[in-house]
């Protein structure tokens, strides 16, 4: 299938597992969308304040997974223009009805466009098989102007699973060099333990000049 990152070959595996965890999360978005923060907690939104200042007053930010759209909203008070995607129709659904408009984009078969001032992927890569995360990345940093820069969190842990969801598990310094390797620099990273006591990666990297 041809991307925006080139030739990839997508096995029918990886296929069925992205359409289940789309489905599930078709079946639960209204009430993911109702225990969902609508604003960012301190540290995350000192990141999306960052992104939209790299990205500059009415620049364009693409936002892969946008869910709710509560992040979006944030990044639009910042003066940027977002561009609401998800692989989900009841979440864009869901923003529709609050008046925001939204694409439907599944970010492991679908090409992204831009070119970007920044791309921001928050609780959604996660979902991506391991063997696809490099060809992803590569996606995304095809997607970005020079000097763009990206903002992604990923679950703390090794392996993945496949049941409703499919859910990848990164060590930092493993995805650390995976962003590295898709020809991005690493600008800072934190880690977080959530309410449930899950451990989080977010990694903010830039496309270099």
């Amino acid at each position: 299938m041809r991307t925006s990152g080139g030739q990839m070959n997508i096995s029918s595996a990886t296929l069925a597992n992205t359409q289940r965890t789309i489905d599930s999360y078709e079946g639960c978005a209204d009430d993911y969308s109702r225990i969902v923060d609508q604003f960012p907690w301190p540290s995350l939104e000192a990141a999306l304040r960052q992104v939209a200042t790299a990205a500059g007053k009415g620049g364009q930010i693409l936002e892969i997974g946008s869910g709710a759209g509560w992040d979006a909203d944030f990044l639009e008070t910042q003066g940027v223009s977002v561009r609401r995607t998800d692989a989900t129709r009841r979440f864009l659904e869901l923003q529709a009805a609050r008046g925001k408009k939204g694409e439907l984009l599944n970010v492991i078969t679908d090409d992204l466009g831009g070119p970007y001032d920044a791309v921001v992927a928050l609780c959604v890569l996660i979902h991506a098989p391991r063997d696809q995360t490099g060809p992803v990345l590569e996606k995304i940093v095809a997607a970005l102007r020079p000097g763009g820069v990206f903002l992604v969190s990923m679950r703390d842990g090794d392996g993945e699973t496949s049941g409703a969801y499919h859910m990848s598990y990164w060590r930092r310094d493993d995805f650390a060099l995976c962003i590295k390797e898709a020809g991005l620099a690493l600008e800072w990273d934190a880690h977080r333990v959530n309410r449930d006591g899950d451990g989080w990666h977010t990694f903010y990297a830039r496309r270099p000049e």
